[in-house]
């Protein structure tokens, strides 16, 4: 089953309901995966990086501005990280070390946020370098919440998938990305890259 809502219908009173109904996802689902070729994962943004990203929602799509209260939504969530009793699989496209949110500052924030959480043991973190071969064509991003359901974020729309044989076919090419991804040292050193550009380094 494929359940889609248009954005501007579920984000019709603000950013700040969804951030409680995805902590509510986060805090039910005991393992997750996600994949995101070209911006970080909402769970480890700093204040700053999820403050443009949602300030970009509120424009783009015209609905009311609770930026701020989004904001702390979001960084509530982010205690899942820490509470022993979850984890999280994620793979990051080389891009989304790149993809410009808020200028050099927010990015190097960034960067040495993802590089001071690294080592958490709820979390996995692995870099698909941008010249890496992956084994299926190039799809966008998208979040898998235990064995139940696959979520994606479309320009207009939030998508919900819950059928067995879709999900099975999810972690399949999941399984492809985590191949392709770089963990580690190696993926350490991608970030670090990354962090020495947005420095000026």
């Amino acid at each position: 089953m494929t359940n889609l809502v248009p954005w501007r219908q579920r984000l019709s009173t603000g950013t700040e309901d969804i951030q409680g109904e995805v902590i509510r996802w986060y805090q039910e689902t005991r393992h997750s995966k996600a994949y995101l070729p070209t911006m970080i994962w909402g769970t480890l943004q700093t204040e700053a990086y999820a403050g443009v990203i949602l300030r970009q929602v509120v424009e783009f799509l015209g609905i009311p501005d609770d930026v701020q209260a989004g904001v702390a939504k979001r960084m509530e969530r982010q205690q899942v990280l820490y509470d022993g009793e979850h984890h999280y699989d994620v793979i990051l496209g080389e891009q989304a070390l790149y993809t410009n949110v808020g200028g050099p500052t927010v990015m190097g924030g960034q960067m040495e946020r993802l590089l001071r959480d690294f080592d958490l043991p709820s979390l996995r973190l692995g870099i698909v370098p941008a010249t890496a071969e992956v084994g299926m064509a190039p799809e966008p991003g998208f979040h898998m919440y235990g064995d139940d359901r696959v979520h994606y974020e479309l320009v207009s729309s939030g998508v919900d998938i819950t059928d067995a044989e879709e999900i099975a076919l999810h972690n399949k090419a999941f399984g492809f990305l985590s191949d392709a991804a770089c963990y580690g040292d190696d993926a350490k050193t991608l970030i670090g890259k990354a962090l020495a550009f947005w420095s000026g380094e």
